[in-house]
């Protein structure tokens, strides 16, 4: 046998026993959004959980947060302890990581973000793609997660049709191997336009659920069991804010178990952020990677 055909078996032995480790788990936890000078190590990491660092966010406008004319081209603002050399080292470090980058978010330099109609399309996608790829490959990405919250006020959004297109050309061309989207209750609309229309190309729906306001429980059971109407449950994460809104605490978890108890197969979650987390010792991040790990589904 070949020093190359050994080395080859070697590496998809990896791949498949690890796919095997992680056993279907996934965290997805947002990072850098604040501009805190956080670590990629600071984070506690199971190493039996499929972990997703999404870096927030990277931004079609400029510093200002001006729209660049609808061209499409992306910049990263996300903190600058997040450099290339830091995600290639956590990446080295635990090879259950996947880092991921986050398109838009909230705002930028005090200025709200807005999804806005490119003028053509398909220039809009051409330079996103571009601009992507170089990011892609200069921060060693595995995907991108799509976080525009605000949207034009008619109904004849090209967001569906750009963002779509996107993902489906970054994954025809194997630049990346994860997309998620990040719906919450006031963007829903355009959101469930972008799944219904290129579900094979999302992976799983981060949505925001602290953004429903709800306080017990049985309200979050409520509301993951409405939302998961709208997107596949199964793709759907249970989602929780630190120190933040919506739920808070351990009825999180209580909610968790509630959920799982429903018939639904709990298998990730997410949290924003990282950022936040730093003043508490990362509590809420050990805890659902426990969660996730005892829980009976699989």
């Amino acid at each position: 046998m070949s020093r190359l055909h050994h080395f080859s078996l070697l590496i998809v032995t990896l791949a498949l026993s690890f796919q095997l480790f992680c056993d279907g788990k996934v965290m997805m936890e947002y990072i850098g959004a604040t501009g805190a000078p956080v670590e990629f190590d600071d984070v506690p990491v199971d190493a039996n959980i499929d972990f997703h660092f999404i870096l927030g966010f990277t931004i079609d406008a400029d510093s200002s947060g001006a729209p660049q004319n609808g061209n499409g081209v992306f910049s990263p603002y996300w903190a600058a302890t997040l450099t290339p050399d830091a995600v290639a080292a956590t990446k080295s470090r635990h090879p259950n990581v996947k880092a991921l980058a986050s398109l838009s978010g909230w705002s930028l330099a005090g200025k709200t973000l807005s999804w806005y109609n490119p003028p053509d399309a398909n220039i809009w996608i051409s330079n996103a793609y571009s601009s992507l790829k170089s990011l892609i490959l200069t921060y060693h990405l595995d995907g991108i997660d799509v976080d525009y919250e605000k949207f034009p006020a008619n109904s004849n959004s090209s967001f569906a049709y750009c963002i779509g297109e996107l993902i489906t050309l970054l994954k025809n061309q194997s630049l990346i191997s994860v997309a998620t989207i990040a719906p919450f209750y006031n963007t829903v609309s355009p959101y469930v336009e972008l799944y219904e229309s290129y579900v094979e190309v999302i992976d799983y729906v981060n949505y925001q659920f602290y953004t429903d306001k709800v306080k017990s429980p049985e309200a979050y059971l409520e509301a993951f069991r409405n939302r998961t109407e709208q997107f596949d449950r199964g793709k759907v994460l249970p989602s929780y804010e630190v120190n933040g809104r919506g739920i808070q605490g351990d009825a999180f978890f209580e909610a968790l178990r509630l959920v799982e108890d429903d018939g639904f197969d709990v298998n990730g979650a997410m949290i924003f952020s990282a950022d936040a987390s730093a003043s508490n010792g990362y509590y809420y991040e050990i805890k659902t990677q426990e969660f996730l790990l005892s829980n009976s589904t699989s």
